[in-house]
């Protein structure tokens, strides 16, 4: 079974795994088994993948020396009690160091979308429009930004990105450049 997150947690690997289980037991002993390929946050092809997207909004900056641009990694944001027994995040930061080495950036961080729950509980982040806020204030004027937690382009990511991130980035004065996640790169 392809489970479409690269990356280690309940959510994003293990609940899919316990549904499909309890999908086979209520089928009974003529259900198919299914074995999960392993987690690709660090194949090379996914790296690669992730780098040559990245490479192709760089070369859309303006003067596009590599320090004067800054590079924001989104993922699927998760409740911090769930990542705190999981992988996901130190997963993730590999990932991006990773990436951002190749692509020759020094200015990057991980920040997360799509939170959705009760406001009481905490999850990761920060989220996208507040780092955009955070790194307008330092003085950035361009920024790409790389949704390295999602293997498509689907309705959250672009309603995250392409609307709400690129709305706040125009708030801003921000110039911000997408990098499609893989959709089928490769």
């Amino acid at each position: 079974g392809y489970i479409t997150s690269a990356y280690g947690s309940y959510s994003g690997c293990r609940q899919y795994l316990e549904n499909i289980e309890s999908a086979r037991k209520i089928v009974g002993s003529e259900a198919p088994t299914v074995q999960r390929l392993p987690l690709f946050y660090n194949h090379p092809n996914f790296i690669e993948a992730n780098v040559k997207n990245i490479r192709i909004q760089l070369n859309n900056v303006p003067d596009s020396g590599h320090s004067k641009v800054h590079l924001a990694f989104t993922a699927h944001s998760i409740p911090v009690s769930m990542c705190q027994s999981s992988p996901y995040v130190d997963q993730l930061q590999q990932t991006c160091k990773t990436v951002a080495e190749k692509v020759g950036i020094q200015s990057w961080k991980l920040v997360f979308q799509s939170r959705s729950g009760p406001h009481q509980i905490p999850w990761l982040e920060p989220d996208i429009c507040d780092h955009l806020e955070e790194i307008s204030k330092q003085g950035t004027t361009n920024v790409i930004v790389s949704p390295i937690g999602f293997v498509s382009d689907h309705m959250e990511v672009m309603y995250d990105l392409d609307v709400e991130a690129k709305k706040k980035s125009e708030e801003l004065g921000l110039t911000i450049f997408k990098a499609g996640p893989l959709n089928t790169t490769y």
